[in-house]
């Protein structure tokens, strides 16, 4: 996956929820991307993360690039996002 375009992706959904990328990590295959965001005067939702996530997915075909992707917002690490998905 082209790294600007997946910026440009990301960029372009959060502005969307009123949210700003706080980091971008990538591993050394350039598969598996972790997105941080934060909301400024507001708390990040769970849903501006899925916005985001869903963004990513229409964007790029996960059978051709072959890629992992979690979205998260600061202070919320994704243990504790997992388990707020199961509830």
């Amino acid at each position: 996956m082209d790294r600007n375009d997946f910026q440009k992706v990301i960029d372009l959904a959060s502005a969307e929820r009123g949210c700003t990328i706080v980091e971008v990590a990538f591993d050394d295959d350039d598969n598996v991307f972790e997105v941080t965001i934060d909301k400024d005067g507001a708390d990040v939702s769970l849903e501006d993360c899925e916005y985001i996530h869903r963004a990513v997915l229409a964007a790029f075909d996960r059978n051709i690039e072959d890629y992992s992707l979690t979205v998260s917002s600061r202070g919320i690490d994704a243990a504790e996002a997992d388990e707020m998905l199961k509830q």
